[in-house]
């Protein structure tokens, strides 16, 4: 689908995000994703791309701009590599780079932050618990103040890159029960008392380092402390925007990814004297998944260029949110019925997708709270 906001700018971004995706990614996919796991030195390709930098000054390694159509389109062409968990472990520092640019000293941006744009090492944001995941105002880990330190105690768990990060950015109550009781503190990995665990076994994104994170008795200088004290749960909650928007376009990516396998099967594989895609019934659902994902692709551009040019558009992206992970979930399960059995085999894209709608239904808030959070923030529904 043509762009009408596309500008020279975006799209040479864009064909540069794809031919990484291409030469980089694509052609490992399938290997890396046995192996749960792919080399560093991808993450220090991809900081040469910028893919890192999004609103974070120059100073700091950032590329000194934001512009919400080209995180679209790093997302979308990542979630067409083939296997998202390495697009999962790459962007987790995207999530957790800007709290530490907006509310981090200028000692703690100019120490952190050119090593993890660039790729050399890596950060991750620890807010969900085994107790509670989308409900970020009811988290339970612990952070008081002795003396001229704070003191952290609790757990974390499904944090996106947690085992090969440097750097933490991790959610505690320092208040009352509530929103207004949350802060953001900053964890370098090594310091005492932190440990930390992997999340094996997992249905999906098997290339991305997943973590259980354990804090017991950390102690953290004042400075750690990001932003000020109480109020950290309204600073996660605008990082959260843009990884939902990021989420938007991977989804999209992995369902034309999908959509793009199924329509060649379709045209090499014959049945009953004739091409698959010849068949009124299989040439209907290609409609009806161009349709679909044609929908949300629009609906895409339009929030990204509402939050170019005014507020951050939280009910759109909500919704948008809930609509994408749910044609994900339509057009995987119509490209596996065009496969037949082969595409139940490991190594079909259309087989790992159909794993991996899940986690994008669940990440980053799952559909039901995201509907939830659209309702309220559309004034129909009370606070």
């Amino acid at each position: 689908m043509r762009n009408p906001f596309e500008t020279d700018e975006r799209r040479g971004f864009r064909e540069s995000m794809a031919r990484f995706v291409a030469q980089e990614i694509r052609p490992f996919a399938d290997e890396w994703d046995e192996a749960g796991g792919f080399p560093w030195e991808l993450h220090r390709k991809a900081g040469d791309l910028g893919l890192f930098g999004f609103g974070i000054a120059e100073e700091y390694g950032g590329l000194g701009f934001d512009d919400c159509f080209m995180r679209a389109a790093a997302g979308e062409e990542l979630g067409r590599c083939g296997a998202t968990g390495v697009a999962a472990s790459l962007g987790a520092r995207n999530i957790s780079t800007g709290p530490i640019a907006l509310l981090g000293s200028e000692e703690l941006k100019l120490r952190v932050l050119p090593k993890v744009l660039s790729g050399e090492t890596a950060s991750s944001l620890a807010i969900t618990e085994p107790g509670g995941g989308s409900d970020v105002a009811s988290l339970q880990t612990s952070a008081r103040r002795d003396g001229d330190e704070w003191v952290l105690n609790g757990q974390k768990t499904f944090i996106t890159g947690g085992m090969n990060a440097s750097h933490y950015v991790v959610g505690a109550r320092t208040g009352g029960p509530g929103l207004k009781g949350i802060s953001l503190f900053f964890v370098d990995w090594g310091t005492p008392g932190f440990s930390r665990s992997a999340l094996e076994r997992k249905m999906g994104w098997w290339a991305s380092d997943t973590a259980s994170l354990y804090f017991d008795d950390v102690r953290l200088p004042a400075s750690a402390l990001l932003g000020p004290e109480n109020g950290g749960f309204i600073a996660i909650m605008n990082n959260f925007n843009y990884e939902r928007l990021t989420m938007i376009a991977q989804g999209l990516g992995m369902a034309k990814l999908c959509f793009d396998e199924a329509v060649a099967y379709a045209r090499e594989r014959r049945t009953f004297g004739k091409r698959l895609i010849d068949h009124q019934v299989i040439a209907h659902k290609v409609a009806e998944m161009s349709a679909r994902i044609d929908s949300v692709e629009a609906y895409l551009n339009q929030i990204c260029w509402l939050a170019e040019n005014g507020p951050m558009p939280v009910a759109e992206i909500s919704k948008a949110k809930f609509l994408s992970t749910k044609m994900l979930e339509y057009v995987a399960s119509e490209c596996m019925q065009i496969f037949g059995g082969a595409g139940y085999l490991r190594g079909n894209p259309v087989e790992r997708v159909y794993r991996e709608v899940k986690v994008m239904a669940i990440g980053g808030g799952s559909e039901e709270i995201m509907k939830d959070l659209a309702i309220r923030q559309m004034g129909v529904a009370a606070g």
